[in-house]
Formats: C-alpha cells, sequence, structure tokens
C-alpha cells in the first residue's frame, strides 16, 4: 500500500468517524428535545388535573362558611328595639318672633329590647322635635346607651332652649294648633346600634337606625309642663334599621 493509498483511506476512515458523531449527537438531541416536551406536557396535565381540586375546595369552602353565618343568624335572629312615647312636658313654645322659633320640651321615651340573646349598644344618637316636617329644636347628642337582652330602660332628654329659624307658614299653622287645643309633633332619634351576642360572638353587626314617633298632644297657650298625649297614653313609634 502507497502512501497515498494509506492517507486517503485514513481520511476516510475520520470522516466516517466524525458523520457518526454527528448522528449520535442529533439523536441525543432529539431524545433530549422529546423528554422535554414529554416532562411539558405533563406539567401541564399535572397542573389542569389539580385546577378542578382547588375549585371544589374553594366551593366547599364558601358553602361552609355561609351554612355558619346563616347557623348564626337563625340562632341569633336579630330584632330591632321597639321605641315609645309615654309622655311630653312643654315648658316653652314661642312663635312670636319669626322667623325664629325658642323651643323647651322634655320627652320620657321607653326603649324595649325584644331580643333573647342579644343585648343592644347604642352610639353617636342624636335628637329633635320637628312640626310639619321641619326642625324646631337644635339637634341633641345623647350619650352612649347599652341595654341587656329583653330589658326596658328609659330616657327623658330635654330638647330645645335655642332660637331655631323656621318658615313663616310653620309659625302661621302653629299659632292655629295651639289655638285649636292640640298640636301634632314629631320626636325623630338618629344613630347606630350594634348587637352583641356576648363572649363567643362578640359583634352581630353595626347598623343605621332611625326612629320616628309622630304624636298629637293638648297643648293650650300659655301653658307649660307636662302635656296629654291625645288618642294613647303609650304610643309606639318607627324604628328603621
Amino acid at each position: 500500500m502507497t502512501m497515498a493509498e494509506y492517507k486517503t483511506r485514513a481520511e476516510t476512515t475520520h470522516n466516517l468517524r466524525a458523520e457518526m458523531m454527528e448522528e449520535e449527537e442529533e439523536k441525543n438531541m432529539h431524545q433530549e428535545d422529546r423528554a422535554g416536551v414529554s416532562s411539558a406536557g405533563y406539567t401541564v396535565r399535572s397542573n389542569r388535573s389539580r385546577l378542578p381540586l382547588i375549585c371544589s375546595f374553594i366551593a366547599i369552602v364558601i358553602v361552609l362558611a355561609g351554612i355558619a353565618v346563616l347557623t348564626v343568624w337563625l340562632v341569633y335572629r336579630p330584632r330591632k328595639p321597639k321605641f315609645s312615647v309615654v309622655s311630653v312636658a312643654v315648658y316653652e313654645l314661642n312663635a312670636t318672633a319669626s322667623p325664629f322659633m325658642s323651643t323647651a320640651m322634655q320627652f320620657t321615651v321607653v326603649i324595649r329590647n325584644p331580643n333573647k340573646r342579644l343585648s343592644i349598644f347604642y352610639d353617636q344618637f342624636s335628637a329633635f322635635v320637628s312640626y310639619k316636617n321641619q326642625a324646631i329644636t337644635p339637634q341633641v347628642t345623647l350619650p352612649p346607651l347599652f341595654q341587656e337582652s329583653k330589658s326596658t330602660v328609659a330616657l327623658s332628654p330635654v330638647l330645645g332652649g335655642a332660637q331655631v329659624p323656621v318658615a313663616a307658614e310653620v309659625v302661621g299653622a302653629l299659632s292655629m294648633d295651639e289655638a285649636y287645643g292640640v298640636v301634632g309633633l314629631s320626636l325623630v332619634l338618629t344613630g347606630k346600634l350594634e348587637y352583641n351576642a356576648g363572649t363567643i360572638i362578640k359583634s352581630m353587626g353595626h347598623y343605621r337606625v332611625y326612629v320616628r314617633c309622630d304624636f298629637f298632644v293638648g297643648l293650650k297657650k300659655g301653658f307649660s309642663g307636662p302635656m296629654p298625649l291625645i288618642g294613647s297614653n303609650y304610643l309606639l313609634c318607627r324604628v328603621d334599621v
């Protein structure tokens, strides 16, 4: 064998080996790509298979929470308090200095908590007197009040004392009612209340409350002191919670 033939054969062998190595590398790369795609597909399928389980778990938690809240509500079932006016005293009702009115009144208001398991805390309460839907006394802030379950408390706020601007029609109508001897008034109370269920469930929520007591009093011009409630000695009020 000549030197040239030997070199040619060696080069051929080298080229064959290089081609075999390239083919081997390509096979390895294809296998790695297939493995990566297979792994990614498995991950996607795995995540997709977990999604319904997670949604089911969340739905179960929401349903159980709703059932618990409904059960607590049905057990305690908050009922709004009952307000009533039992007596009225008028010490001043001066409508001569139009367009201002000077009034001084005292009311005895009875509050009944009808709930068996819930106490009530009243806060940010204020009161004023209106005549024909117009305030004739300044708004007075009342102190906070805590009321036990199935209990009754009485308040006797004094309202008025300062002049309040009113319309001329209100002054004229009030003068006519005084001459007739019967005056229709409204006691309005607004504020917040909170239902308390004891040590386990301290609060059942805060609520705005609006109380309006409409009544007629026997009032003669020039008289002052306790005035009779016309039609009833125990007047229930409208309560909106």
